[in-house]
């Protein structure tokens, strides 16, 4: 935020080349099929990516994005109802934008979840589309999907552009990598906070407390800190802000998520354990064992690489050391939504690609322990990773 104007009431912008990048990709996607419009629809901040992607604008709110093969975008936004606003695609705080319109649909209330689902419609029944893409609908909500498929039936052929849009979004460019390093280095400044700050006595909320505030003060708009003490030989456990009532005892433990995003909008995510005294043999014997599969996972992720297979490849990693198999997920991409395709599990079909940046935590548990370790990784053109974290993955006895 160097430079920035003092009066600009937005934290950061994003070049107008990045912005043109972006949309030269979803418009050659529309016009090399044919297709009129893609829309998408997204609703809240950690998982609203592709209205983000399109607009640099985040979505607190239903934000509904019509993008035209022809023209400046169309953007539906939460407001007062049947108001347009018309642009040109050059407003400052609304790039790539041609018409602003607001209705009010609030989520929690049911009956207004069609009303900005027949805004869209008004849009594309008055510019006569035949062909329509749509991106994320499986994410949207219901009603505003099923009301715009049934309003345009027999009228508009919808198509899903939702993988290649994903692809798109997966593949950085050299200023969103950059952006993402200065989150990474944001959140190494946050752990290091907490390891000077934090001590027994301190609730589990007032530790993420801390992590929060640093981070806020420095930019960032959003963020999780999942957090939470135990004794040793007890697992500490992520828990969120309602589960971080426990008050911190000498000789604890304490695990840590720091992931929010940094300025722009971009996540990553770094996990550590903090001691409070000394670690168990225990603790210390299986902390190492997942840093080894973390190596391990990155030997393999490299461009070409079967997304599928690498999490199948850390299954059987984890087995023959007499571990458990992942029965969640332990990597994905990042960048405005907190999780983001490729994820590395066995139902992914992308592949590895230069200039992605993946999350990778592999974990343990069992009734007496807990540990993970996680660090953001950028692929590089010639199948080198950059650790963007550069906090140690040691075990913190403070």
């Amino acid at each position: 935020m160097i430079g920035k104007p003092a009066e600009d009431r937005k934290l950061f912008r994003l070049s107008r080349d990045e912005m043109e990048r972006r949309w030269a990709l979803v418009r050659s996607y529309l016009i090399e099929r044919s297709v009129d419009a893609l829309v998408t629809q997204t609703t809240r901040d950690f998982h609203g990516g592709y209205t983000k992607w399109l607009t640099d604008i985040p979505s607190a709110n239903p934000r509904t994005v019509i993008f035209h093969a022809s023209d400046w975008m169309s953007v539906i936004d939460h407001g007062p109802m049947g108001k347009r606003r018309v642009l040109d695609g050059s407003d400052h705080d609304h790039p790539g934008v041609g018409e602003l319109l607001t209705t009010a649909a609030v989520p929690s209330v049911h009956f207004t979840q069609t009303t900005d689902a027949q805004v869209c419609v008004d849009v594309l029944r008055a510019r006569g589309y035949k062909r329509v893409a749509l991106v994320g609908q499986s994410n949207a909500p219901y009603g505003f999907v099923q009301h715009l498929l049934a309003a345009l039936d027999g009228r508009v052929e919808f198509i899903d552009a939702t993988d290649p849009v994903d692809r798109m979004k997966a593949i950085k460019s050299e200023e969103e990598i950059a952006i993402l390093r200065t989150t990474a280095e944001l959140q190494d400044e946050v752990f290091q906070s907490v390891v000077q700050h934090a001590k027994p006595g301190m609730r589990d909320v007032e530790v993420t407390a801390l992590a929060r505030h640093t981070a806020e003060r420095a930019g960032s708009e959003q963020s999780l800190f999942l957090a939470s003490s135990a004794p040793m030989g007890k697992p500490a456990l992520f828990a969120t802000r309602h589960f971080q009532g426990r008050v911190i005892q000498p000789g604890d433990q304490m695990l840590l998520l720091v992931e929010n995003n940094g300025v722009g909008g971009y996540y990553t995510e770094m996990v550590r354990t903090l001691v409070f005294g000394k670690a168990s043999q225990e603790l210390r014997d299986h902390f190492e064992v997942v840093k080894e599969a973390q190596r391990e996972t990155l030997r393999r992720l490299v461009p070409g690489a079967s997304c599928s297979e690498i999490g199948i490849a850390n299954d059987k990693f984890m087995t023959d050391r007499g571990h458990q198999p992942e029965p969640r997920l332990f990597g994905h991409g990042q960048g405005y939504d907190i999780v983001e395709r490729p994820i590395l599990r066995f139902d992914e079909t992308m592949l590895v690609e230069p200039n992605m940046n993946f999350a990778v935590h592999p974990a343990y548990g069992t009734n007496s322990v807990y540990v993970t370790v996680c660090d953001n990784f950028v692929i590089g053109l010639n199948g080198t990773t950059e650790r963007l974290h550069k906090t140690p993955q040691i075990l913190f006895e403070v």
